[in-house]
């Protein structure tokens, strides 16, 4: 059975983004540019949020075409342009992307046959509402923190309040040159449905 997989970059205080969605912190090397290459070779689906599709898809297509692109860019790009993509939009105003289809709302059991399906795992960028939906059914089978070493101090969190705690299972951390760790967790066998 294919497994949801969130990769997610972050800092030690918690934040995936500033206050105003900046991401200028961010410490891109070789190793986490291999990191996220594997991710998307062996993946068989991105699902995402409205905005985060819409944002995808308006610089991923055009990256994949233009070789001005480092190769290794560029393969990146067209390995997401390939994918197949699952949009959670309930408004129906979704970007134009090819070989995407929209979820209204997130069904357990709809998403229980998505992962029943043939193919790599389900990738989840971003989407912090999306994320915490997932989170809050217990549909996330694998959580992947790339921590980078500062306090941003302000931002948006990954998750916010209004939810029990959960527990989740070390599999394994893995430092980069750049000082990100990349952490990957389970939930544990109490908080994960299915």
């Amino acid at each position: 059975m294919r497994k949801i997989v969130v990769s997610m970059w972050i800092t030690l205080d918690g934040f995936v983004a500033g206050p105003d969605d900046e991401m200028d912190w961010l410490l891109a090397d070789d190793h986490l540019q291999k990191y996220e290459r594997t991710l998307v070779d062996d993946a068989g689906s991105l699902m995402l949020g409205r905005i985060t599709h819409a944002d995808f898809a308006s610089h991923w297509p055009p990256t994949a075409q233009n070789p001005d692109q480092p190769d290794d860019v560029r393969g990146y790009a067209q390995r997401l342009d390939a994918l197949e993509k699952i949009v959670v939009s309930a408004s129906g105003n979704t970007a134009t992307w090819t070989n995407t289809r929209r979820l209204t709302h997130l069904d357990p059991d709809e998403i229980t046959e998505l992962k029943r399906g043939a193919g790599g795992d389900i990738v989840v960028y971003g989407s912090l509402t999306l994320i915490r939906s997932l989170a809050d059914l217990r549909l996330i089978d694998e959580l992947h923190l790339l921590v980078h070493p500062l306090f941003l101090r302000q931002g948006k969190a990954l998750f916010d309040g209004g939810q029990p705690p959960a527990r989740l299972e070390l599999v394994s951390a893995e430092p980069f040159a750049s000082g990100v760790v990349l952490l990957k967790y389970h939930p544990t066998d109490d908080t994960r449905a299915g």
